[in-house]
């Protein structure tokens, strides 16, 4: 009986990666491949990579040197480079980077396993040639729900898979995902929808990702069915533009309809939403993100600037006001929801009068999580051919000062929640014999999403066990992460 062959994923940028990532091992998975968490076990090393912005790029580049370092001391015979920038760049890729044995693009997905073999055999697969992929679903919505286009995350099993591996779907269901977990996380993420149908001046992400295209709500409903069956207590839903779910299936509104149903799965504690676009905020998802029993209130808001001259220019809607008036809703209809987002400083074109007025929106926004970054020319983007750059040494001043503004602004709104009683999912106990004093427990209340939004510090880990939610109260602050003290029942209903 020939070895089993290894491989081992190592993903990349976003939370829709991951769940990419989680395909690409199912697929391996059902295909024989023994899955390794450590590059360095593993015969062929495939790196999920990020295209979306150049320290992202270069975060994928050097990865793919990593693991091309251990074919040198270690077992790895080769290192595949797969995800949004190899689809982005394919051959350019190839040719820049001689060190990757193979540059897959989405396309190549279906076909992972004999890829991966030809490539370990010594063979050469012609690396991936990109394409703008908006041009491969049709224009109008309502059409391309039959259409035959790769998308990742997207995955569904055959009806019949014999003998599948322990933890890998498909879950029971003619439309089961083909997904195999990488992590014991108590939190995973579900593709909603993949594509993006806003043309955003600076985003290049619908050339290579394509036009919006929602899953089937039976589809999104079985995955998770799935994942609780695997230990899955939070889920949270992933797009390009999740407020856009629905749009192509005939119905704008179906978010509203499958928040509930997904609430009501065994097993399912939480569930919570992210990539909302301001502008297609309604009434009535806001209602449903706020009074659903376990859909978290928490709004993860592409607001990007609030300027309204650097708005239009990005080809994106609003100003300081409507956001203000935006946050005022959701705070009367749920005052602890959690509310994030990402600016862009140094747009070509932004004035001092305008960074100020983003600086206004921030200083009266109350966000809990802010992230900002520094404008720079993406490839393929219509910003790219605009007048009215600004150097590199203004953009750098600007975004060091927002950066300052937004740590401040970040700790001062946790500190804010001190006194507040929050239900908070244990993510990490540290054991005894490994903690520096004590027995550390770390988790995140419904207002913070993993990796992006800080976390919650457990003053006593006592008896707490990951996948458990227990009701803490808010006694101190460390920057944006909150220090909260396990209530005495709750402490007794984990440990028992």
């Amino acid at each position: 009986m020939p070895e089993r062959r290894t491989v081992a994923l190592v993903t990349l940028g976003c939370a829709r990666n991951e769940v990419d990532s989680e395909e690409l091992a199912g697929r391996l998975a059902a295909d024989g491949w023994e899955l390794v968490e450590d590059a360095a076990d593993a015969d062929v090393a495939v790196v999920n990579t990020c295209g979306f912005v150049e320290a992202a790029k270069k975060d994928s580049v050097d990865a793919l040197l990593e693991a091309n370092d251990l074919k040198d001391h270690g077992k790895t015979q080769a290192v595949v480079a797969v995800g949004c920038m190899a689809e982005r760049y394919g051959k350019e890729l190839a040719e820049a980077l001689p060190e990757a044995d193979g540059v897959l693009g989405f396309d190549d997905y279906a076909d992972i396993s004999d890829r991966l073999r030809t490539i370990l055999n010594g063979g050469i697969h012609a690396s991936h040639t990109p394409r703008d992929r908006r041009k491969l679903l049709p224009i109008s919505p309502a059409e391309r729900q039959e259409a035959e286009v790769a998308l990742p995350g997207h995955a569904q099993a055959p009806t019949e898979l014999p003998d599948l591996p322990t933890g890998l779907a498909p879950a029971s269901g003619p439309r089961a995902p083909l997904r195999r977990r990488l992590d014991k996380s108590p939190v995973a993420s579900v593709k909603l929808a993949s594509g993006c149908d806003r043309r955003c001046s600076f985003c290049a992400i619908p050339s290579f990702r394509g036009s919006f295209i929602s899953r089937r709500p039976s589809d999104v409903l079985g995955e998770t069915r799935w994942l609780a069956e695997q230990g899955v207590k939070e889920i949270m839903l992933v797009s390009e533009n999740n407020t856009s779910y629905g749009k192509d299936l005939g119905d704008i509104r179906l978010l509203e309809t499958l928040l509930p149903e997904l609430a009501e799965v065994d097993g399912i504690e939480r569930v919570r939403v992210s990539y909302l676009q301001p502008a297609e905020m309604r009434p009535g998802l806001i209602d449903v993100l706020t009074s659903t029993p376990k859909v978290v209130p928490y709004f993860d808001l592409s607001f990007q600037h609030s300027a309204p001259d650097v708005l239009r220019a990005m080809r994106r809607f609003g100003d300081t006001d409507r956001f203000l008036e935006l946050l005022d809703t959701i705070r009367t209809k749920a005052p602890q929801a959690g509310v994030r987002s990402n600016f862009i400083v140094g747009f070509p074109g932004e004035k001092e009068s305008d960074f100020a007025e983003l600086e206004r929106f921030l200083t009266h926004a109350r966000l809990d999580a802010i992230g900002v970054f520094g404008y720079s020319d993406e490839d393929g983007t219509e910003a790219v051919t605009y007048d009215g750059k600004l150097d590199a040494d203004t953009i750098a001043e600007r975004l060091a000062h927002m950066q300052r503004l937004a740590e401040e602004l970040t700790s001062q709104r946790a500190e804010e929640r001190i006194g507040e009683t929050l239900e908070v999912l244990v993510e990490t106990v540290v054991p005894l014999d490994e903690a520096e004093e004590g027995e550390g427990a770390y988790g995140r209340a419904a207002h913070q999403a993993p990796e992006t939004d800080g976390q919650v510090v457990f003053t006593d880990g006592t008896g707490l066990v990951p996948g458990r939610i227990v009701t803490a109260k808010v006694v101190g602050t460390l920057g944006v992460d909150l220090v909260a003290e396990p209530l005495g029942m709750d402490l007794e209903e984990a440990a028992g």
